[in-house]
C-alpha cells in the first residue's frame, strides 16, 4: 500500500467549456490532486528525489491547463492524470477538476477520476 501526497484547490484560469463565450473567456478552474507515493523512502534520507515533488507537479499541471483549450472537464482530468503518471512516475492518481459557478444555484460542478493502482506495491 502507498502513502498519499496531495494538492488541494489549485486555481488555474483556462479556456474550458462548450458555449461560445467559454471559448473566449478564461475561467477559474479548481484542481485537487492525490498521488500515491512511498513517503518512508523520501523521509529516511530527506531526499526530494525520492519524493513526489508536489511543487513540480502543480507547476506542470498549471502550465498544461493554461496552455490547453478544452471543451470538457472530463478531457482535462484525463490529460492531467496521464501527465502526472507519465512525467512523475506516479502509479496511482486521483484528479478532481471543478468549475465554480458553472451551474446556477450550485457552488461548483466537476469530475473526479482515479487512474492506476494504489495496490501496486510500496511500504506503507
Amino acid at each position: 500500500m502507498y502513502d498519499t501526497v496531495f494538492v488541494r484547490d489549485l486555481e488555474v484560469r483556462a479556456i474550458i467549456g462548450i458555449n461560445d463565450w467559454e471559448r473566449e473567456t478564461l475561467q477559474p478552474i479548481l484542481i485537487d490532486l492525490e498521488m500515491a507515493c512511498d513517503a518512508a523512502a523520501a523521509a529516511a534520507d530527506e531526499d526530494i528525489e525520492k519524493a513526489v515533488n508536489y511543487r513540480s507537479v502543480a507547476k506542470a499541471v498549471m502550465r498544461h491547463t493554461e496552455e490547453g483549450k478544452y471543451f470538457l472537464v472530463e478531457t482535462l482530468a484525463e490529460r492531467i492524470a496521464a501527465l502526472i503518471r507519465k512525467d512523475f512516475g506516479v502509479p496511482w492518481v486521483r484528479v478532481c477538476v471543478r468549475k465554480p459557478g458553472a451551474v446556477r444555484f450550485s457552488r461548483e460542478v466537476g469530475i473526479e477520476i482515479e487512474r492506476g493502482s494504489r495496490d501496486a506495491g510500496g511500504n506503507a
